[in-house]
């Protein structure tokens, strides 16, 4: 062999082996994550809903991945403050942060956010759906919602209807009933839905649009009066309710829940938890879980929760203007 052809053949070996290396750090990364804890903020108070999935979740993700996923409650100003936290920490798989309706009504509600989700946030995975429930105060003469709309519109802007909040998806819900059947009801906001609720049960407030999980044990026992379902399906928990949309037909209002990671996290790495918490969602125990607190499975690729947080961003700018609702 001349020398050559000795040099010759190995550059072209060197220039091969070049070429494959920008691919082997990805697999290895890949393979290799999580090598550490992950953070997993939560933008909303321990026990609610949002909290408690992502605490079921986390635990698996734990289990199967061989790290802890520490669930981090970062609540304040309608999620934003933990959002944006999640957004502005390096965008390397060990931050994550919850999402649910306030990232889609956030965008319009506040006229200035140090962030946009739909810019800021790679999509990893939806995880789940429940209901809202429209339910009316004992004191209220109606039973259907077909009856509730003939009373509201025979007695305009005389029944307060309650939410957690100015903005919030329960109050978003309820306008969204308002813009498509032209009632005019009376919003008050608490703050929370527990006082909202209060005053159902006392009769000072009408009606309210608030989370079936929240509300069930009350309809169950009678103490308010439910009328119908906010999803597109009816819920498995109170299967004789209907649904709004059988009367108000295209009306859907549900809390869905995914998760999300600093724009440019690593896309084998976003590959990596989807598959695992879809797999998560699809074992029969978390499935249980989730019936048990009202929620249903709303699992996928990472593209068709991005599309879906598009598609609530601009569902919910609609409603914000529709009402007027200002950020408290």
């Amino acid at each position: 062999m001349t020398k050559m052809n000795f040099s010759r053949r190995r550059f072209l070996g060197w220039a091969g082996g070049a070429a494959a290396l920008p691919a082997m750090p990805h697999i290895a990364r890949a393979q290799t994550y999580p090598t550490r804890p992950v953070r997993w903020l939560v933008p909303m108070a321990p026990g609610d809903m949002p909290d408690i999935l992502a605490r079921l979740i986390g635990q698996w993700l734990s289990e199967r991945l061989g790290q802890t996923f520490v669930i981090e409650n970062r609540q304040g100003a309608a999620t934003n403050i933990g959002t944006e936290a999640a957004i502005r920490t390096p965008a390397d798989g060990y931050t994550l942060v919850l999402l649910g309706p306030p990232a889609a009504i956030n965008a319009t509600l506040y006229e200035k956010l140090n962030f946009n989700v739909i810019r800021d946030i790679s999509p990893v995975a939806s995880m789940a759906r429940a209901p809202n429930v429209m339910e009316v105060s004992l004191s209220v003469p109606v039973k259907t919602v077909p009856e509730f709309i003939a009373y509201a519109k025979a007695n305009p802007g005389k029944l307060n209807m309650a939410s957690s909040g100015a903005g919030s998806s329960l109050h978003m819900s309820g306008e969204l009933f308002k813009m498509m059947t032209g009632v005019n009801l009376t919003h008050v906001p608490y703050r929370g839905s527990v006082p909202a609720l209060t005053d159902m049960l006392s009769g000072q407030a009408h009606v309210m649009f608030d989370n079936l999980p929240a509300s069930i044990e009350f309809i169950k026992a009678g103490r308010v009066r439910a009328l119908a379902v906010t999803t597109v399906s009816r819920s498995e928990a109170l299967p004789e309710l209907p649904t709004v949309g059988e009367f108000v037909p295209g009306y859907e209002a549900s809390p869905w829940w995914g998760v999300g990671a600093p724009k440019g996290t690593p896309s084998e790495i976003i590959d990596k938890l989807n598959k695992e918490i879809n797999a998560a969602l699809a074992d029969s125990r978390i499935k249980t879980r989730l019936a048990e607190l009202g929620a249903s499975v709303l699992s996928g690729e990472p593209a068709a929760f991005g599309k879906h947080l598009a598609e609530e961003t601009k569902k919910w700018a609609a409603v914000v203007k529709f009402s007027g609702a200002k950020a408290d």
